[in-house]
């Protein structure tokens, strides 16, 4: 055993354990997005940086080894302006989204995105439990509102937007009409007077960490589309779940899979980072779908750590993701000689859960 002080703590460890396996024996809790237990060490993201007080010097606490008489600082001033800096440069490439911009307009923050997929979906029971849990003891504020959702749909960019609110409308008269059938008597459903909805009154989406895409071409618009199902009917008139799923099918999805699940997000809104407004524009914006295992990769949203590529590095039976390139163009793909079709059929699980962001995701 050997003996190093993190952050004043006197650690014991065993030679060979690194500075972040000491922290986490100490409770001490350093974040990480390029490292993942049980898979080899990489250090390309640097959020694990910490200083090592003797020799003036920053570390990867995950690739660095604890070496007796260590004294190791984990969360001084100097080390979290240096994890600032890492996390700024990865958001600064980071071309995504976390929420799409139905929901960060709508003044009562409605999971719009959610609602649609489930409608898509054919699971009617969970878009009504949806919108009834959103509405719970008030009246859906659709009702008084303008449609900022609409406004804010990018696929009026393209032909018109989704039947958002008038979707919202017949599901929740649907729920008061079951409610009215069953004598239901709640005093708790009594809808309220509302005032008219405006964009300033909802306290707490708005405030929250929002990843942007920059600007976005005409062309990296239509990749949204990829998500889309249905032959292309549109409807404005929402008077059935059928009429509500077909125009739900139109929703291009420009949300994130992994909006509440996003290691890259969680770092940022702990280190108080604000997503900067100009982007590098390494590679347009772009949707691989594998159709054969479900698997959707978007490229933008790729922080280049490579736990999809270590954690199946050892497969031999099919074609796995890679880095191609080099330098500041190098990305993760399909190999050169594949399908994207061809890749991870039965490894896709595994390459979605170790993902950091929304990158790796599976389709609907």
């Amino acid at each position: 055993m050997i003996s190093i002080t993190i952050d004043n703590h006197k650690v014991a460890v065993k030679e060979g354990d690194t500075i972040l396996k000491a922290a986490e024996k100490a409770g001490i809790v350093i974040p990480t997005l390029c490292h993942k237990d049980g898979v080899e060490h990489y250090s390309s993201c640097m959020v694990c940086i910490v200083k090592d007080i003797k020799k003036n010097s920053f570390l990867p606490s995950c690739s660095a080894m604890a070496k007796e008489g260590m004294e190791i600082d984990a969360s001084g001033e100097a080390v979290i302006m240096m994890r600032k800096k890492a996390v700024s440069m990865l958001l600064t490439e980071h071309r995504a989204e976390c929420e799409a911009p139905c929901r960060i307009v709508c003044p009562a923050g409605y999971n719009i995105p959610l609602m649609n997929r489930m409608l898509t979906a054919a699971d009617y029971e969970g878009a009504t439990n949806l919108i009834r849990s959103e509405t719970a003891a008030e009246e859906l504020k659709c009702i008084s509102c303008k449609a900022y959702c609409e406004n804010a749909c990018r696929r009026k960019k393209i032909d018109e937007p989704l039947s958002i609110r008038n979707t919202r409308i017949f599901i929740y008269e649907h729920i008061n009409r079951h409610v009215a059938a069953d004598k239901v008597i709640d005093n708790n459903l009594k809808p309220v007077v509302q005032k008219n909805a405006s964009i300033g009154e909802e306290p707490n989406l708005r405030k929250r960490f929002f990843s942007k895409t920059g600007r976005i071409e005409d062309n990296e618009l239509k990749e949204w589309l990829k998500e889309c199902s249905g032959d292309g009917t549109r409807y404005r008139v929402i008077d059935d779940f059928e009429s509500a799923s077909k125009e739900a099918g139109s929703c291009m999805h420009c949300d994130c899979r992994a909006a509440s699940n996003c290691r890259l997000r969680e770092v940022a809104e702990s280190l108080s980072l604000k997503d900067p407004s100009g982007k590098i524009v390494n590679l347009p914006l772009a949707k691989k779908i594998n159709h054969r295992s479900g698997l959707i990769f978007e490229n933008g949203k790729c922080i280049k750590c490579g736990l999809c590529v270590r954690v199946c590095e050892d497969s031999k039976e099919e074609p796995v993701l890679c880095f191609i390139n080099r330098g500041f163009i190098s990305v993760i793909s399909e190999p050169l000689t594949e399908e994207f079709d061809n890749t991870l059929i039965t490894q896709t699980d595994i390459c979605v859960s170790v993902c950091p962001t929304g990158a790796l995701a599976k389709f609907r």
